[in-house]
């Protein structure tokens, strides 16, 4: 497994992620240490979660967080790790209100910091954005965290390009730490104009890529493996059927741009000896800057093909390939 550093911070990370999105309420506690644990023992070191994860199967709060706590406190390689989690997302029954104010920040870092069982957390996401909130408070108290020692790097999810830019054009004036990582949902697949019910979402554009590698800021994706669209279960032509994510890759990415990158991930796949998967994952970390993809393994097989693509590197030309077929 690859490390890289994290742009603007101290934190080494390998560069393939472990998102824990579905681990606190969706399967059994063992299942999810033994996934936990061989992702480690892959040589991963990163871990992505956030306070409301599985908050959406109403059997309690932070199933998610609490969970992974447990398992840091149990397996006592906390130093070992780069921890991230996220912060300030609406209430889930009210999403059009905001809470980037700064009580309700220190509260959900106080909350993670107890949940995960912590002193410290390595990178703090904020999961949403509210562009109604002057950026000059959220920055404020973000970097009152840091000076308190109880985060270490910041970085925002769901954040447009342009917000970005003025949050850390402030932070650059007055001195303070700026946003280090970006977290949008990106893949190789080409995403239906549309098809993405949750307006608070942000995917990468082509204006955006060019952004990050002009600064050379990190992003850290989401939805990296386009929910296994290039795993080898779906083809052109042929209906995606009705099991797990299977109508959701439907509806985001079945359409002739993405099957023509299928096409060409599976004709690199067999000249590299890698899967489908490993070849999306390495088109994410050879980009012309840092990228740390999140992956959503729920299965050991799954973990231990993500990771293989952690030691996996294309050239740039293959890369442009992918894309475009040129």
């Amino acid at each position: 497994m690859r490390y890289k550093a994290i742009p603007g911070t101290d934190l080494n990370a390998a560069v393939i992620v472990m998102g824990t999105a579905g681990f606190g309420g969706t399967m059994a506690e063992a299942d999810a240490f033994r996934l936990f644990d061989l992702y480690v023992e892959q040589g991963g070191n990163f871990f992505d979660t956030a306070i409301v994860y599985d908050d959406w199967l109403n059997r309690g709060r932070s199933l998610t967080e609490i969970r992974l706590g447990k398992w840091l406190k149990e397996r006592g390689i906390r130093e070992r790790l780069v921890l991230a989690t996220k912060g300030g997302h609406p209430e889930l029954s009210t999403m059009h209100i905001g809470r980037l104010g700064r009580d309700d920040l220190i509260a959900d870092v106080d909350r993670s910091l107890r949940q995960l069982q912590t002193d410290y957390i390595d990178l703090y996401w904020l999961h949403r954005d509210d562009p109604a909130a002057p950026v000059e408070g959220i920055m404020d108290t973000l970097n009152e965290l840091i000076k308190s020692g109880k985060i270490r790097g910041i970085g925002c999810s769901n954040w447009t390009v342009g917000r970005i830019k003025q949050a850390r054009a402030y932070a650059e004036s007055k001195g303070l730490a700026p946003f280090a990582a970006s977290q949008p949902l990106w893949n190789l697949a080409s995403l239906n104009p549309g098809s993405i019910g949750d307006k608070t979402l942000v995917a990468m554009s082509e204006a955006d890529k060019h952004y990050f590698e002009e600064t050379g800021m990190a992003v850290i994706p989401f939805s990296s493996q386009a929910n296994g669209f290039f795993s080898g279960r779906y083809a052109r032509g042929q209906a995606a059927g009705s099991e797990g994510s299977a109508a959701g890759v439907e509806r985001h990415y079945f359409n002739e741009t993405s099957f023509a990158r299928l096409d060409r991930v599976q004709e690199l796949a067999a000249e590299l000896g890698a899967t489908g998967s490993a070849i999306a994952l390495a088109y994410l970390t050879s980009q012309p800057f840092p990228v740390f993809p999140i992956i959503g393994a729920s299965k050991p097989a799954y973990v231990i093909d993500s990771c293989a693509a952690g030691d996996l590197a294309l050239t740039l030309q293959q890369v442009h390939y992918l894309e475009t077929g040129e």
